[in-house]
């Protein structure tokens, strides 16, 4: 939902709500325009292309811009979107993908009351686009309207009992609001329609912060086995082995951690305290001078330092 907690970013609506061409009347060029499987700058191209040929229906030419505007919304190209999917409304008023992709655009730039206005037109056009009431949870729960957000996502998840994403952003939404049961129940849907990465860290992060330690480190696990090289599953389930006392396993996965993504400041810090912990001075004392590096000033690895005598000198 996100953008600036941890809801997934939403796509925006495409060969699903864009005029579908018969067979005989497409090309290489419109197929990759309303293409699911197209890269952003894939479709920027091929929109481009048939916008500049000129020789569609009015129609046809309002999803073009519509998903050209998509495109650009991808690459970040803000205004050049919004330029787009006005012109698309403006061929085309009644079409419910313009406005949907509007209310994304002026979400991404945070206006969140415009997005909302955006969103509520697309869903008087088109009352069954489960897509429209999602975004508009999404900007809801950013004005602080939590519960306006959850009703958004039932609404989506009640057009579309399969809509992954919904349940990923009403499940984080009741996390937010420390409702436990549900914000579990929702993931769990989750995991079930598509068991990524996320899903599982997304899970054990409600089991650790209810201190149910034990399926969390099982859902890092999860998440270590579907994505092996990614460092989060490691340095989740890491922390949740010093919480426990496993110093070792907590070692052995923050090592593993540290190999994916040597950048992770907290990953240093907290191997520095497994070290530490296991009577390995010298590593800890660099693990943390690491951490202090990447972040000068971080107070856990300072007063570790600090207290092992090493905060301005070499060990």
């Amino acid at each position: 939902m996100r953008v600036p907690l941890r809801l997934m970013a939403l796509l925006a609506a495409l060969a699903s709500t864009a005029p579908v061409p018969a067979a005989a009347e497409g090309g290489p060029a419109w197929e990759a325009c309303v293409g699911l499987a197209s890269t952003p700058g894939e479709r920027v191209k091929a929109c481009s292309t048939v916008i500049d040929t000129r020789s569609e229906s009015r129609q046809r030419l309002a999803g073009a811009y519509c998903n050209r505007g998509h495109g650009l919304t991808e690459k970040r190209e803000l205004d050049a979107a919004l330029s787009d999917l006005d012109e698309s409304v403006r061929l085309d008023p009644g079409y419910a993908c313009a406005y949907n992709n509007r209310g994304r655009v002026y979400s991404f730039k945070r206006d969140y009351d415009r997005a909302i206005a955006e969103y509520d037109q697309a869903i008087k056009l088109d009352p069954s686009l489960a897509l429209a009431y999602s975004n508009r949870g999404e900007s809801r729960f950013n004005k602080g309207d939590l519960d306006g957000a959850i009703a958004d996502f039932d609404a989506a998840i009640k057009r579309d009992p399969n809509y992954v994403t919904a349940y990923a952003n009403r499940g984080f939404v009741y996390a937010r609001k420390h409702d436990t049961a549900h914000a579990l129940a929702d993931y769990s849907m989750r995991i079930k329609l598509a068991p990524d990465l996320i899903a599982y860290i997304d899970r054990g992060n409600v089991y650790r912060d209810s201190e149910q330690f034990d399926r969390a480190a099982a859902d890092y696990g999860e998440a270590i086995r579907v994505a092996p090289t990614d460092a989060r599953g490691w340095r989740n389930r890491g922390m949740i082995r010093l919480y426990r006392g496993d110093n070792k396993g907590g070692l052995a996965d923050y090592d593993k951690a540290l190999q994916y993504d040597p950048s992770d400041v907290f990953s240093w810090n907290n191997r520095g305290q497994a070290r530490l912990r296991l009577g390995d001075r010298q590593g800890a004392i660099a693990d943390f001078r690491k951490a202090l590096e990447l972040r000068p000033g971080l107070p856990s690895a300072h007063d570790a330092l600090q207290k092992l005598g090493a905060l301005t000198r070499e060990p």
